[in-house]
């Protein structure tokens, strides 16, 4: 049985011959592994989580597409159900996105428990999918009239985005083909109606593109890498209608290689540029490249927050102007998350920019974490970095997670993503010297050598990001002339330490950790370990982000760290908290951090003097508390919660 390969790219084996492609040589930076050669272990974090979400996570989503009508959808249009049709126009993709992340369940484990109901579930989208190809149960089912009409709000080619890497993770995992050759139909349904020299119109919401270029590197049929530059070769041609929030929330204001600034929905722009980089990596245009570059400078250096999550409005799910980054207003959509995940991978394998690493690692760690309870069923949609006490419900930013909504793009989204997670932490390059394995992620997990680099598995031992500590054991090895490893360093650390097998300890050198690499001839790393320091330490943000000014943030490793009511003395708010000039943190043995903080309790007044001295409020006094990793934030009740903290002045 095949493994699934890393979301960007197929295992070699599933690779036919790239035809000639129409401006550059394709572009060649990283390799991906395939997902047979990577396995996480329960040890680690990410190792867990996939556990977790074989277990709980995956099983929940399947039953909620029931109860919730996602397949009641389905039957409807061909008699099979009478109740009414049930979610968003684009519900299909809650489907899709579930079978996606039990095809690479089954890849990552080996599972047969989900055969059954797969088997069903093909069966019925077959009989519901018109003999034309298309398939949407929203218009099939209510509204036929708008049959591609309004491609802006229906999503057809959005869920068909989703069928499509459904289909492929079928294919690649159980070279099962059934469900792929469903949506190609649709596929060449599109490609009559809207390919190069037709019908104009592009999908309102991004996630085709990336799907078009990975039916072309799983097919080799050039006519889908073709639809695929089509389709963003039209975008800022106001081919879409701007509707009630303008051509900007769909990425239409302008062409695509003069889009430098990130605007409109979050997601579909983070989608989108998902698409766009993976026409670089098959094409080499140099000006896709570019423009790809600059965006993702802007938005990681302008509109990420501090957890990894992007989108400051709730009205339309946007990023915002840049260094509009609230708090408690933060929308800071899962998806938006998950979709800058895979726009990030992307433009890793393309380039050798370190804080493509660093931004993956506080993404997974971070907002994605949190976006679910340590059940693995109740998720958050929307995940601020504050809670007021009298925050209120609304439908997709709860004071707490949910099992389920009406709008479920994220559950199924998470399933998907946490079952893939071997795809992001390693790749290869080639290089006249030797190959090289570049560990880009640290977690415990064992690597397959390719034959490049000779024989044997590659173990990574460690609870990181518990501690910092990276044990590196060869079992067994020949290794080929040349070949190297790379361990990434990630941009926090300040210092550690290398000790090899004989017992030779030397501090991290000043050029490993500015280049964020430390590099071994593969030949000697077995025995090595790997030592970083993890110091908690306070973290400041741009001076413009006007809602964090005067506040700092607690942070140790990759984590960041938040204040919860439900670890406060009673009598004690979060929001009354400050932060003194000396203050330090300490690590304790449960993952959270020991600070000293001031304790200022309200005075009552909204408004008041800023002349001369004040003496301390009454009660003012020095407490010792506890935070807790994001990651981890909501588990014991839906209180007060804040990351930044105000500094004594």
């Amino acid at each position: 049985m095949r493994s699934p390969p890393l979301p960007a790219l197929p295992p070699r084996s599933a690779r036919r011959p790239a035809p000639a492609l129409p401006r550059a040589e394709r572009h060649e930076g990283l390799r991906p592994l395939d997902l047979s050669e990577v396995v996480l272990h329960p040890r680690g974090s990410l190792g867990a989580w996939q556990e977790l979400n074989a277990s709980a996570t995956i099983p929940h989503c399947i039953e909620q597409l029931e109860s919730s009508g996602v397949i009641d959808n389905f039957r409807r249009p061909v008699g099979e159900s009478g109740a009414k049709h049930r979610g968003f126009v684009f519900a299909d993709s809650d489907l899709y996105k579930v079978i996606e992340a039990v095809a690479w369940e089954i890849g990552r484990s080996g599972t047969t428990v989900h055969n059954a109901w797969l088997d069903e579930m093909i069966a019925l989208i077959a009989r519901t999918q018109e003999p034309s190809g298309y398939l949407q149960t929203w218009i099939q089912g209510v509204q036929p009239e708008k049959k591609f009409s309004e491609l802006h709000w229906t999503h057809e080619l959005y869920v068909l985005g989703h069928w499509l890497q459904a289909g492929i993770a079928l294919a690649r995992t159980t070279e099962h083909t059934d469900l792929l050759d469903l949506a190609v139909r649709f596929v060449d349904l599109v490609e009559r109606r809207f390919g190069p020299g037709r019908e104009d119109g592009i999908p309102g919401h991004p996630e085709i593109e990336t799907a078009l270029v990975e039916l072309y590197r799983h097919t080799g049929e050039q006519r889908h890498l073709e639809l695929a530059q089509h389709l963003v070769d039209q975008r800022g041609r106001d081919i879409l209608p701007g509707g009630g929030f303008g051509s900007h929330y769909f990425q239409d204001h302008l062409p695509v290689r003069e889009a430098v600034d990130p605007t409109g929905h979050a997601v579909r722009q983070l989608y989108l540029n998902a698409g766009v980089s993976d026409l670089f990596l098959e094409t080499g245009e140099t000006a896709l490249g570019e423009v790809m570059e600059e965006q993702w400078d802007r938005v990681h250096t302008r509109k990420m927050y501090l957890s990894g999550a992007f989108g400051s409005r709730h009205r339309d799910e946007s990023f915002g102007n840049d260094h509009e980054l609230p708090s408690d207003r933060a929308y800071a959509e899962t998806c938006a998350t998950i979709a800058d995940l895979h726009w990030t991978w992307r433009m890793m394998l393309s380039g050798d920019d370190p804080r493509h690493g660093d931004v993956i690692e506080r993404e997974i760690h971070n907002a994605l974490a949190a976006s679910l309870d340590a059940t693995g069923t109740r998720f958050f949609y929307s995940n601020p970095l504050q809670r007021r006490p009298d925050r209120f419900d609304e439908e997709n930013a709860p004071a707490e997670r949910r099992p389920w909504y009406s709008c479920a793009c994220c559950p199924p989204n998470i399933a998907r993503t946490i079952a893939q997670l071997g795809a992001y932490v390693a790749a290869w390059r080639s290089g006249d010297a030797g190959p090289s394995l570049e560990l880009l992620q640290l977690t415990d997990m064992s690597i397959t050598l390719l034959a490049e680099f000779g024989t044997g598995t590659l173990h990574v031992e460690t609870d990181y990001p518990v501690s910092g500590v990276l044990a590196l054991r060869l079992s067994p090895l020949t290794a080929s002339a040349g070949a190297r490893l790379g361990v990434r360093i990630p941009g926090w650390v300040r210092s550690g330490s290398v000790r090899s097998a004989d017992g030779v300890e030397r501090p991290l050198r000043d050029e490993e950790l500015s280049a964020q690499r430390l590099e071994l001839a593969l030949e000697d790393v077995d025995g090595t370990t790997l030592t970083l320091d993890m110091p908690p330490r306070w973290t400041l943000s741009h001076p413009r982000v006007d809602a964090t000014r005067g506040c700092v943030a607690l942070e140790r490793g990759p984590i960041v760290h938040c204040l919860e009511q439900v670890d406060l003395p009673s009598g004690v708010e979060v929001d009354d908290l400050v932060v003194p000039a000396e203050a330090t943190a300490s690590a304790r043995d449960d993952g959270s951090l020991e600070i000293s903080l001031l304790h200022r309790p309200d005075g009552g007044e909204l408004y008041r003097s800023a002349d001369g001295e004040h003496p301390p409020r009454p009660g003012e006094e020095r407490i010792t508390v506890a935070t807790t990793p994001f990651s981890r934030w909501g588990n014991r009740g839906s209180g007060a919660m804040r990351i930044w903290l105000p500094r004594e002045h």
